[in-house]
């Protein structure tokens, strides 16, 4: 396997405005070779869609997932640059596979790692490093450990950083990369909220005894 070297990976980043771990990923794929590396991250529809991204997406639209059985909903606002593209096939498809993401995804709370709050990030590194297991450890390499377990965990609460659900090689940020390069558009994944029935609602134990004895009084 050739070796991927940081220039490589920048110049094919400077090409085709592709993210610097889909570079680097599509060198791997492609065992060093740039002109397929390019190719690979078209068919992926990556190439082009960094580019992209800088641009205002200010239309899109809002879509609602239900799942079978009506116990869990989504609303999800999706964003692209124009209207034209908002009521499209692709769009629209997107909009339908991140809502049933949503919806498969109990644990996610943000769209993105840098969404989450700071005291919510805090709070979690200091559930981290008072674990048992960190007892006695070093400081630095608690820290490591504690960094690596955080950075997971935040993973997990963010929506775009998930396995896509109908194909698990993909993650959502990169399935939504994807559509961008097939559309043409900046696509953007604004926020989304999950209902869960009975989410909330506090229910008392029936005193079946009790509601007998009273009835037969």
């Amino acid at each position: 396997m050739a070796v991927i070297s940081a220039k490589l990976v920048k110049d094919l980043r400077d090409k085709t405005g592709a993210g610097m771990m889909d570079c680097k990923k599509a060198l791997a794929e492609t065992d060093g070779d740039m002109p397929k590396a390019i190719e690979w991250l078209r068919q992926k529809g990556i190439a082009s869609a960094e580019k992209k991204s800088g641009r205002v997406a200010a239309e899109g639209a809002i879509g609602s997932y239900i799942h079978t059985g009506a116990r869990v909903g989504v609303l999800l606002e999706l964003n692209c640059e124009t209207d034209f593209v908002a009521r499209g096939e692709l769009f629209q498809g997107l909009l339908r596979d991140v809502a049933m993401q949503i919806a498969a995804c109990p644990n996610v709370e943000y769209v993105t790692v840098d969404d989450i709050p700071k005291d919510i990030v805090e709070n979690e590194k200091s559930i981290e490093m008072g674990r048992d297991d960190l007892a006695g450890k070093p400081e630095q390499i608690k820290s490591k450990i504690v960094e690596g377990r955080i950075a997971k965990r935040l993973k997990e609460l963010a929506l775009v950083e998930q396995p896509f659900i109908r194909d698990s090689a993909l993650s959502v940020q990169q399935l939504v990369k994807q559509v961008a390069g097939q559309i043409g558009e900046n696509v953007q994944v604004r926020r989304f909220t999950r209902y869960t029935l009975g989410e909330g609602i506090e229910v008392g134990e029936a005193d079946f005894a009790a509601e007998v004895a009273s009835m037969s009084s």
